[in-house]
């Protein structure tokens, strides 16, 4: 399995957003879409502002691939399901630390979208 270099992580991490292209069933990309990254030791998660009815989500959830952009890191990704309550607990703790200056209006739905957890996996 491939991981993230040090770099890597930590010019996505000061990145306020990340460009999400999931790749389709046809094997195209969808067109990217900003959307909010912490990180957690040497992984990177993402979630749905929207819940499960994110359209990118949903298509990264059923394909499993796609391609991030952020912070200059341009790569190709496996995305991971994370049900695991003691990772997302600290996932919550990331978006609120990372995100607090946005506002709860902002932040509390990413915590609440716990359902819609995807670890980024470089490919």
């Amino acid at each position: 399995m491939t991981t993230w270099t040090s770099d890597e992580l930590n010019l996505i991490a000061k990145a306020d957003e990340l460009e999400m292209a999931p790749r389709r069933g046809d094997g195209t990309l969808r067109g990217p879409v900003p959307i909010w990254v912490v990180r957690d030791g040497d992984d990177l998660y993402v979630r749905s502002f929207r819940g499960t009815d994110g359209g990118w989500w949903r298509t990264a959830r059923a394909s499993h691939e796609g391609h991030i952009r952020s912070g200059g890191v341009d790569k190709n990704v496996t995305f991971v399901e994370v049900a695991d309550s003691e990772t997302n607990d600290r996932i919550d703790i990331a978006y609120r630390t990372k995100y607090s200056r946005f506002g709860d209006a902002y932040v509390n739905p990413m915590v609440t979208a716990r359902s819609t957890t995807l670890r980024l996996i470089p490919r």
